[in-house]
């Protein structure tokens, strides 16, 4: 096997890779953001104590956890254009996919961190006259956010991770960028292993920061 990465410059990574790296890295934060958003209220649901509110919740956690990724984002990108009519495109497909997705993985991780904080400091809520939303908002989801801060950040390690899965509908992410300019060059063996490469490095170096912050928060506490 005669390895050559001579065909790789600036050009080819601008006009290929960076492309394709931007769509990772903005699926990465959008799905971030909505993912703790949709997860934080689906974690709130399970805790509510009313069934109404648990038990919908609870299915669609469950019932997402059990589902690989690349299913769920097959299914949604062929069968939602044959259900509304028309096609809503490979990108957007993949950023509502991995919202809905990992709503349900934040949710789990939101709920373990409210449950975390002593129920003492519920009753102290209480105790003051504040509301059920007025003490989740003040006093418990605050402290839940900084002590789930390393797990949620980890999460989004692997929600980046993930991102190369949206190759299957055909999105422009970082892997296609690769494998786009290994068949132009001729190079396919080549782009991969630089892909490989690529994926390493962004994803140790986040976990390097992790690392740090979690070794942060536990001297402050």
């Amino acid at each position: 096997m005669n390895l050559d990465f001579s065909f790789y410059n600036w050009d080819l990574i601008s006009n290929f890779v960076l492309k394709g790296l931007y769509f990772s890295l903005m699926l990465t934060v959008i799905a971030t953001i909505g993912g703790v958003f949709f997860g934080t209220l689906l974690a709130l649901m399970r805790l509510s104590g009313k069934k109404w509110l648990d038990v919908p919740a609870t299915i669609y956690v469950n019932g997402m956890r059990s589902i690989p990724l690349v299913m769920v984002i097959l299914w949604f990108f062929l069968l939602v254009p044959a259900i509304i009519g028309r096609p809503i495109g490979a990108e957007l497909s993949a950023v509502i996919t991995f919202i809905a997705f990992e709503a349900a993985y934040f949710s789990e991780i939101m709920r373990a961190g409210i449950q975390s904080i002593p129920r003492g400091q519920v009753y102290a809520g209480q105790a003051l006259g504040m509301t059920y939303s007025q003490n989740m908002k003040l006093v418990v989801l605050p402290q839940a956010f900084r002590n789930m801060l390393p797990v949620l950040l980890t999460q989004t390690i692997i929600l980046f991770q993930d991102t190369s899965l949206v190759y299957a509908i055909g999105a422009y992410d970082m892997l296609k960028g690769f494998e786009v300019a290994g068949k132009n060059y001729g190079r396919p063996i080549e782009a991969y292993l630089a892909a490989a490469v690529l994926y390493f490095l962004i994803c140790y170096a986040l976990s390097w920061m992790v690392k740090r912050l979690h070794q942060k928060i536990a001297i402050i506490r």
